[in-house]
């Protein structure tokens, strides 16, 4: 109850933009956030689920757009929109992309290049659009989910891999051009979320020992509550074994 109430005054107020809200991680760590008080604005590709969202929880219309983050015009209107209704933001969350696992040789070009546009080139123009203003406050967090397969590939996941890996080596760079601000860059390697991520993929997995999305939403609602003196770089959060023998 002590930890909650801290957690709980850590995050009041604070401006937290989630893009993939509607997502199953994405709308469970909304509500999360949500209940601690933080200001929020919420996005996502799908503006019938985001208003859902928004009613359920009692956010304005004007704190929710439906975004195609893959549209350098559309983030950058995103950028000018968030700016607008809330000022330069606390904590960007990056909660969205897509999934595609295939053998190579059912692997198409468009699968390969639809993985880096949604998963790497969506993350690049978010961070491009938001982190000058977080540069000239000289303070910030960014949050992206690489997920597991961005430290440990698998076998069919050579799109998925190539995306996660790229954030990775993209974020990692970027830290280095902010050492000299008090901006963090956190990523969270998900690994076995029982979430729709598995309804279109070819793999026997029990889903019974999966984390559930709550509990993946709930780490990174950790995550958002890090110490002024120091910063968590990355946490790794996955079941002990969800492949069907």
């Amino acid at each position: 109850m002590f930890y909650k109430k801290r957690a709980m005054e850590k995050l009041n107020g604070k401006k937290i933009l989630v893009v993939g809200a509607t997502g199953g991680i994405g709308s469970s760590l909304v509500k999360l956030l949500h209940q601690s008080g933080a200001s929020l604005f919420i996005s996502g590709r799908n503006n019938e689920k985001l208003l859902a969202l928004s009613q359920q929880i009692g956010l304005s219309s004007s704190c929710m757009a439906a975004v195609d983050i893959t549209s350098s015009t559309e983030v950058e209107q995103l950028a000018v929109q968030v700016n607008a209704e809330m000022g330069t933001l606390d904590i960007l969350i990056n909660a969205s992309g897509i999934g595609i696992i295939k053998p190579l040789e059912q692997l198409s070009l468009e699968d390969f290049m639809q993985s880096l546009q949604t998963n790497l080139v969506g993350s690049f123009l978010l961070v491009k659009a938001f982190l000058p203003a977080m540069k000239e406050v000289k303070k910030g967090l960014i949050i992206n989910i690489p997920g597991v397969l961005g430290k440990v590939p698998m076998a069919g996941a050579a799109a998925y891999s190539a995306s996660k890996y790229g954030i990775v080596g993209m974020m990692q760079s970027i830290r280095e051009e902010l050492k000299r601000t008090e901006i963090r860059i956190t990523n969270i390697f998900l690994g076995g979320v029982d979430s729709p991520f598995w309804e279109t993929i070819d793999l026997k997995v029990q889903k019974e020992k999966m984390i559930r999305e709550e509990e993946a939403a709930r780490a990174i609602w950790f995550l958002c509550q890090q110490p002024a003196s120091g910063v968590v770089s990355e946490m790794v959060l996955q079941p002990f074994n969800h492949q069907a023998i």
